[in-house]
C-alpha cells in the first residue's frame, strides 16, 4: 500500500467535491472458476482500492460527508479460515492501516444503507461491472439491478474521473516500474520470434515474467502474427521467416497500476524492405505525436497528426493518393488505421473505463465521432500535467475491410485498390509507448524499449 496519509488524502479530496450524502465503494469479491473453493487470483475493485487500499475481498467502504465519518464493512476470519490461510489481521487492524477508525460486519451494513435511505439521504455509487456486486447492491439499495444504472452518481463519477485522471509521482513511479518489466517482456519476445516457435511459448514466457518481476498481466496478452487482428489473443500459430509478430502486453504492480507497451518485429531478426517502409511510417507517426502532446491540447489533435503522418507516409510508397488532409478528413485512413491514438492508463488499463469511457475521455468541449475509426478514439479532451495516455499508432491490412470497401467503390480517389491487394498478407504494426503529460510536454516512461528498426533488429541479433 501508499502510505496511510495518502488514502486519507484521497478520501479529503473527493469528500470536497460531494456536496452531501453517502459515498458507497463496494469492493470485490472472491469470483471461482469452476467450483467454489477454486477461485481466480483476486483482484480488488479499483475504486475501492483507490481510495480505501485495502486488498481483501468482501470489504466496502462508505464516507458520510456530513460527518465526515469513513467505515469500513468486512467480518473477520474464523477458524476453518485461519485453518486453510493461516492468522489473517483483523478489519480493524486493516481500515486503520489506510487511516480508517470505523469498522463493523458486513451484515450491519444493509440496516445502515436503508436507514440513511428512510432519512432521505442519497447514497452516491459508481457503475457496477459485476453480476455479484449488482446483487449486493439491488439488496441493500432497494433498486433492481436493472435499474442500477440509471440510479448512478453523475456527481461521484465526474468527482472519481477528476482525481483519479492526475497522477500523483507515487503512482507514476508504480507505473514506470510496470513499464521496466515490459521491457523484459518485449525484449524477451523479439529474441524469441525466430521461424518454427509457437506464439503460445512466447507468450507464456513473457507473461512469466510479468508474475515474477511484478503482478499478473494487465489484461490478457495480445501477441499474433496476424496483426491485422488488432486484439488477437489466439497464439496457435508457429511463426515463420517474412511474417510480423505484434505483440501487446504489460504487467499490473502489487498496487494495481499498469503498463501497456506494444511492439512489432520482424520473424527472424531482419525486416524486409517492404516491411520496413510501413514499419517507419508507423514510428514516424508514435513520434510526431509525441511532440505534439502538450498540456491544454486536445488529445484529439494528437490523434489527427497520427492519422496524417500514416495518409501521407502512405501516399509516399503508393497505397494512398490525393490530398492527405481530405483524405483524413473522410476518414479513408481509417482503412489502415481503425481505431484512435491511445487511451488513459493508470489503475486499470483503460483507466476508469469501468466508470464509462464517454466521462474518461471526453466532456463538455469535446464529444465523440461518429466517423469509422476516429469514433474508437477513446481519449479526445485535453490532457493536463498528471495524464499518463497510451500512444499507439498503426497500420493494419484487414482483408475483409479492403474486400468491402473496394466493391463499394468507397475512397477510390485516396486509396489505391490495385496495390493495396498485394498487402493483403502483411499483417499489421503497432508501436505503443505509456507516456506522461509534464507542465511542458510528454514523455516517453521507463527504460526505452527498442522501437526503431536499427534497435529492433539489434536486440533480436542477441
Amino acid at each position: 500500500m501508499f502510505p496511510k496519509n495518502s488514502y486519507i488524502n484521497r478520501r479529503k479530496r473527493l469528500r470536497e467535491e460531494i456536496g452531501s450524502g453517502l459515498i458507497l465503494f463496494p469492493g470485490n469479491s472472491e469470483s471461482a472458476f469452476n467450483y467454489p473453493d477454486n477461485t481466480y487470483t483476486f483482484r480488488q475493485d479499483s475504486a475501492f482500492s483507490y481510495f480505501f487500499g485495502l486488498d481483501h475481498p468482501d470489504f466496502v467502504g462508505v464516507m458520510d460527508i456530513e460527518s465526515g465519518t469513513d467505515y469500513i464493512y468486512g467480518n473477520n476470519v474464523d477458524l476453518d479460515d485461519i485453518i486453510w490461510m493461516g492468522p489473517q489481521p483483523s478489519v480493524a487492524e486493516q481500515a486503520a492501516s489506510v487511516g480508517v477508525e470505523n469498522t463493523a460486519p458486513l451484515p450491519e451494513l444493509e440496516g445502515f444503507l436503508k436507514s440513511a435511505i428512510a432519512k432521505g439521504r442519497k447514497v452516491h455509487y459508481l457503475p457496477p461491472y459485476r453480476g455479484e456486486t449488482m446483487i449486493q447492491l439491488e439488496q441493500w439499495l432497494g433498486i433492481h439491478h436493472k435499474l442500477l444504472k440509471q440510479s448512478v452518481s453523475l456527481e461521484l463519477i465526474n468527482a472519481v474521473v477528476k482525481l483519479r485522471s492526475v497522477k500523483d509521482d507515487m503512482e507514476i513511479a508504480d507505473i514506470e516500474k510496470m513499464v521496466d518489466v515490459a521491457y523484459l517482456m518485449h525484449t524477451t519476445a523479439m529474441k524469441m520470434a525466430y521461424p518454427g516457435i509457437k506464439e503460445q511459448e512466447i507468450s507464456g514466457t513473457i507473461e512469466g515474467i510479468s508474475l515474477a518481476y511484478g503482478g499478473p498481466v494487465s489484461f490478457p496478452i495480445i501477441l499474433s502474427v496476424n496483426g491485422q487482428t488488432l486484439h488477437n489473443h489466439k497464439h496457435n500459430n508457429y511463426i515463420k521467416t517474412g511474417q510480423l509478430l505484434v505483440v501487446d502486453a504489460g504487467a499490473e504492480s502489487e498496487l494495481h497500476y499498469a503498463s501497456d507497451i506494444t511492439r512489432t518485429c520482424p520473424v527472424g531478426g531482419k525486416f524486409n524492405q517492404r516491411q520496413k517502409e510501413v514499419y517507419e511510417i508507423v514510428l514516424a507517426a508514435n513520434m510526431s505525436t509525441l511532440e505534439t502532446t502538450k498540456p491544454g491540447r486536445p488529445y484529439r489533435d494528437s490523434h489527427f497528426v497520427a492519422c496524417e503522418t500514416i495518409a501521407q507516409g502512405l501516399k509516399d510508397i503508393g497505397l494512398m493518393k490525393g490530398d492527405v488532409k481530405e483524405a483524413v478528413a473522410n476518414g479513408a485512413h481509417a482503412m489502415f488505421m481503425p481505431h484512435g491514438l491511445g487511451h488513459m492508463l493508470g489503475m486499470d488499463v483503460h483507466d476508469m473505463e469501468g466508470i464509462g469511457q464517454i466521462y474518461v475521455g471526453y466532456d463538455n468541449e469535446f464529444r465523440p465521432s461518429e466517423q469509422f475509426g476516429t469514433a474508437f478514439l477513446r481519449i479526445g479532451r485535453r490532457v493536463q500535467p498528471g495524464f499518463v495516455l497510451t500512444n499507439e499508432p498503426g497500420i493494419y491490412f484487414i482483408p475483409e475491410l479492403i474486400d468491402l470497401w473496394r466493391s463499394e467503390g468507397k475512397f477510390k480517389d485516396f486509396i489505391n485498390y490495385e496495390k493495396l491487394e498485394t498487402y493483403k498478407d502483411f499483417g499489421g504494426i503497432r508501436i505503443e509507448d505509456d507516456i506522461l503529460v509534464t507542465e511542458t510536454g510528454c514523455r516517453v516512461l521507463g527504460k526505452p524499449i527498442p522501437k526503431t528498426v536499427a534497435e529492433v533488429e539489434a536486440i533480436m541479433a542477441r
